[in-house]
């Protein structure tokens, strides 16, 4: 990254400090943990955690007032931007990716065969996000995109964005933040305890694709909150009354995967023939 900022394009307004982003972060992570402990350790609190509106306000709701008084919209002011630019990038590195993870993953399954082949029977254990899902679970497909929206506008808006224009190169910021995505879904590690290594691949390589495309889109937020949703939702479509829920949940996983996998064949046949790569993304060459 050139200059300090994306594409040799100034930042369009002064960086906030970095003092009050690191307490937007804390009070992030504190928010979205506290749903494990709070409610043990203070009964009282299950009024509020106990019930969804709740939840959404402490998990989503503080830390977006959080950030908005501490570091304010200029991260989330191209959140719309460069729609074309952020659907193929948004592709390209999710597919990419995604298989990716498939392959350590199976990696890591070999791994585990051949150490502790008892700690694989661990994955059995039910997911706590489906079951808690399974009362309505079309609701939950839906839902996903909410929840896909706050999980992008804070983590890959916020917490990643907030380094997007700062001098240094965006993958150190991307990696770290996409393990502290990765580090807040604790219930993985409390479910699946010494099998957790198989779930969490996913999970980081998706929150560092979504920062790639938020990075190379010049700060695009609907295409990774609409790629966070359709992966949330096809987990969910796994577990829909309908016989053919689980094809459609698997065709939409895949699908994407798919696609995106063929975006990144395509971009690197361009390169292999000498083709100018597509603009950067404030106009800029890459």
């Amino acid at each position: 990254m050139a200059g300090g900022s994306v594409g040799g394009v100034a930042p369009t307004a002064p960086a906030a400090p970095l003092g009050p982003y690191a307490v937007g972060v804390v009070v992030t992570v504190l928010a979205v943990l506290s749903q494990y402990f709070v409610p043990e350790l203070v009964p009282a609190t299950r009024v509020v955690y106990g019930n969804l509106p709740g939840d959404l306000f402490v998990i989503y709701g503080i830390p977006v007032i959080a950030f908005a008084l501490l570091v304010g919209a200029e991260p989330l002011r191209h959140w719309r931007d460069r729609m074309g630019r952020a659907s193929w990038e948004g592709l390209r590195w999710y597919g990419l990716l995604s298989l990716l993870a498939i392959v350590v993953i199976f990696a890591l399954e070999i791994v585990y065969s051949v150490v502790d082949p008892s700690a694989l029977g661990l994955l059995s254990r039910p997911n706590p996000a489906l079951e808690q899902a399974r009362s309505d679970p079309w609701f939950y497909v839906g839902f996903s995109f909410v929840v896909g929206a706050f999980e992008e506008t804070i983590f890959r808006g916020w917490i990643f964005g907030f380094w997007s224009r700062r001098p240094g190169n965006w993958l150190v910021p991307a990696t770290w933040t996409s393990a502290v995505f990765t580090g807040v879904h604790l219930y993985y590690a409390t479910t699946y305890g010494i099998a957790v290594p198989l779930i969490l691949p996913s999970l980081f390589l998706t929150g560092f694709a979504l920062a790639a495309t938020y990075q190379l889109s010049g700060g695009n937020l609907v295409v990774p909150a609409l790629l966070h949703g359709a992966n949330d939702a096809a987990a969910y479509l796994s577990i829909v009354p309908q016989s053919w829920g689980l094809a459609l949940g698997l065709a939409v996983r895949y699908g994407l995967i798919l696609v995106g996998g063929v975006i990144g064949l395509i971009e690197y046949l361009r390169k292999e023939e000498g083709t100018p790569p597509p603009p950067g993304p404030f106009g800029a060459p890459p």
